[in-house]
């Protein structure tokens, strides 16, 4: 019962940075599953355990793997899913969003290691009888589970002071045995034996008491020092789902798209009601680092749930529930479209930026793939958009952020729309009405939003092609200068249909918004009224005729197909800058073998050690002793315990046929020498008779010959066994155990 409740407390530990319950039952039945299989084979060979806890752990996962995609309903079959969750369990779980969904790759790994665990202690505690040492794989578990969830939950003092007190009250428990020898081992033996006996064990519970106190003096100082420190976080190791090179900067199939309108990309149904206001706008990215060249997305995506962080609505905000059924047609790359902000997704695995509010799948998309999403539209309050303030400081430096090398012209326009305008929303009405006023609208338009393409398109002469271009200008020209004005923008890409139906290229739309105090970010429309001829560029601002830049030369493609080269790259994103999940998963596979190797090592010196001074150690009589304790063992170890009832010439018959029986079995040769082991073991017994009956009269040879005679029948006997078990015989812990 202890080990269950220790096992299941690791599961409620690590179940705190989980959605809800599932995770801490599945490893609860894990737990449960794995002692009560060990206590039900107690009387079976310990190498039959394994398999069969194994067996059944087989089951059980199946079973947890079901529950879990039927939980967050995911598509595909049994084998499918399980396959995945395979393949991909521990960086998922690694790069999941707090709060984590138990879905088939977030919970394998926990319930498998609960399971492992439980298997683990219980043959340790229960049939080796060591407590102690059986509670060491529930304490890994426990402290693995606090090192995953790290600084993404408070303290779990209430579970650990449980885990502690269960683990005193399993060490309490009597063992069950009864009788006198339990009530006391030193009952029987003679006064000054059980004296001296006593002096010993006295002697050593006041070193152990001592080593304690003088651990926790030495320790508890340390430990008290990172009572207030922020724990690791793990995740910071392992690289979030990334986008491709054609989403991070979706600003550049803006032209491509114009130039396609009929393409179709989705197929979009809004359920009734959602839609009284119009068919709402879909978001693709929100791009909002820029350094002079390109705009880029720059979000950190984890891998999410059905069920996505809510974040609180801006007070004052009214905000509209809207379900969508999207179905992907020949929209590509990684970005999934959804109308901000999404709460739910069904039918697709996504990866969420809660910074941005925007959706990847990290499969990426394919024609056909149909997924619902439920959002929360909000609609600021205008009233108060005349006096907000914009927000300042390091929180908002990333979307304040203006790149080197800004055009001279650029940075003359926006100073003087933002001393004729002081307010900021004022700032930013007057940049979106003067490109609306001044540009064309033009589907041909070249691509491209670097320093020199906004410059040329600001201020290049219409008729050698500037002054005109595609929603990417628009946006990318009122963001630059929206920044240049002190506000902080970004650049938004998606689409705007017409209907329900089908979205076509011609949707496809890119919008600047503005971050205001108390409001949240509101979108802005600088694109040109429909039938209105624009107005010439003022004369101050009219740059002297020079040629287009080359990158501008009137040669439009379809759809760019690789991002400009930046010239200076935005700041990297914390977290990106540690070890792959390839180096993770290779060191600790690493770390495992070391360990496993060095159990074995320190397994077989301590035989060693313990044959050594069985065989030449103390006077002759305890050494012909250690050789029939050396033969005595060899028979447990071969599978056939001698009786403690036994007189020394019966356990030598027994011996003799037992080594008979496993040279036949091998296959090997009879050996017909006086010598052979199988006959000296009563050699052995004679020694043993002698040493017991006429104490003293034994001699240093007669020691040397029993060490011989033991030695050879123990050889003997592990070389008639297969190789596997020989190699076992050297490590095997159960002589260091068994009670002399």
């Amino acid at each position: 019962m202890a080990l269950i409740v220790m096992i299941t407390l690791a599961g409620v530990v690590l179940g705190r940075v989980y959605a809800d319950p599932l995770l801490v039952r599945l490893t609860a039945g894990a737990a449960v599953g794995s002692v009560l299989v060990s206590v039900a084979a107690r009387r079976l060979p310990s190498w039959l355990v394994a398999p069969l806890s194994v067996a059944v752990l087989a089951g059980w996962t199946l079973l947890s793997l079901r529950l879990a995609a039927s939980h967050a309903a995911l598509p595909g079959g049994l084998a499918e899913v399980a396959a995945d969750a395979a393949r991909n369990a521990i960086p998922r779980l690694l790069t999941a969003m707090i709060p984590v969904e138990p879905a088939p790759d977030t919970v394998l790994v926990p319930v498998v290691a609960a399971w492992l665990t439980g298997l683990a202690a219980a043959e340790v505690a229960l049939r080796a009888g060591r407590v102690l040492l059986g509670y060491l794989p529930p304490v890994l578990l426990y402290a693995g589970a606090l090192y995953v969830v790290g600084p993404n939950a408070g303290p779990a003092v209430g579970p650990t002071l449980l885990f502690a007190a269960v683990a005193a009250v399993g060490l309490a428990a009597p063992a069950g045995r009864v009788g006198p020898a339990a009530a006391d081992p030193v009952a029987g033996l003679a006064p000054a034996v059980r004296a001296a006996v006593r002096l010993r064990l006295l002697a050593a519970s006041a070193a152990g008491v001592a080593v304690v106190v003088a651990l926790t003096a030495l320790l508890a100082p340390v430990v008290a020092g990172q009572v207030d420190a922020r724990p690791v976080d793990p995740r910071r190791y392992v690289e979030p789902p990334q986008v491709e090179s054609l989403d991070e900067n979706p600003l550049i199939r803006i032209s491509g798209w114009a130039l396609n309108p009929d393409q179709k990309l989705l197929d979009v149904r809004t359920e009734a009601g959602a839609a009284d206001a119009g068919p709402p706008r879909i978001r693709l990215a929100v791009l909002s680092d820029y350094d002079g060249v390109t705009w880029r997305v720059g979000a950190t995506y984890r891998n999410a749930g059905r069920i996505l962080p809510a974040a609180e609505p801006t007070p004052g905000a009214a905000t509209d529930p809207v379900r969508q059924e999207i179905t992907v047609a020949d929209l590509t790359g990684r970005l999934l479209p959804a109308v901000p902000a999404p709460r739910e997704v069904t039918g697709a695995r996504v990866a969420y930026d809660p910074a941005t509010g925007t959706l990847i799948r990290p499969e990426g998309l394919a024609p056909g793939l149909r997924y619902e999403v439920a959002s929360v539209r909000e609609r600021p309050d205008v009233n108060l958009l005349s006096t907000a303030n914009v927000p300042a400081g390091d929180a908002v430096a990333r979307v304040l952020r203006v790149a080197d090398g800004a055009p001279e012209q650029v940075r003359r326009l926006a100073t003087q729309l933002a001393e004729e305008n002081g307010a900021p929303y004022a700032r930013a009405t007057a940049i979106a009405d003067f490109l609306a006023e001044h540009y064309r609208v033009t589907a041909d338009a070249p691509s491209g939003h670097a320093y020199p393409n906004l410059a040329f398109f600001l201020f290049g002469p219409r008729n050698g092609g500037g002054q005109r271009g595609t929603s990417e200008q628009f946006a990318a020209s009122f963001a630059v200068l929206g920044r240049l004005a002190g506000l902080p923008t970004r650049v938004v890409v998606g689409f705007e249909p017409k209907a329900d139906g089908p979205v076509r290229a011609a949707d496809a739309y890119a919008w600047p918004e503005v971050l205001f105090e108390g409001v949240g970010w509101v979108p802005f429309d600088p694109m040109p009224r429909p039938d209105e001829e624009p107005r010439p560029v003022e004369e101050d601002f009219r740059p002297k005729p020079e040629d287009p830049p080359p990158s501008e030369v009137p040669a439009p493609t379809v759809e760019p197909t690789a991002t400009p080269p930046a010239a200076a790259g935005p700041d990297r994103r914390d977290g990106q800058g540690g070890p792959g999940t390839p180096v993770l998963i290779g060191g600790g596979v690493g770390a495992l073998v070391l360990l496993v190797g060095a159990a074995l090592l320190t397994l077989a010196t301590l035989r060693r050690r313990l044959t050594r001074g069985r065989l030449a150690q103390g006077d002759p009589g305890r050494r012909i002793a250690g050789a029939w304790r050396e033969l005595t063992d060899a028979l447990r170890l071969a599978g056939h315990p001698v009786g403690a009832d036994l007189a020394a010439a019966e356990v030598a018959a027994f011996a003799r046929c037992t080594l008979a029986q496993a040279q036949a079995a091998d296959g090997g040769p009879a050996d017909a020498t006086a010598d052979r082991p199988g006959e000296a073991v009563d050699e052995l017994a004679g020694l043993l008779n002698q040493v017991g009956f006429a104490p003293g009269s034994v001699t240093t040879e007669q020691a040397e010959r029993a060490a011989d005679l033991a030695g050879g029948y123990v050889s003997a006997l592990r070389d008639a066994r297969a190789r596997w078990r020989r190699l076992l015989w050297q490590v095997h812990p159960g002589p260091l155990r068994w009670r002399r």
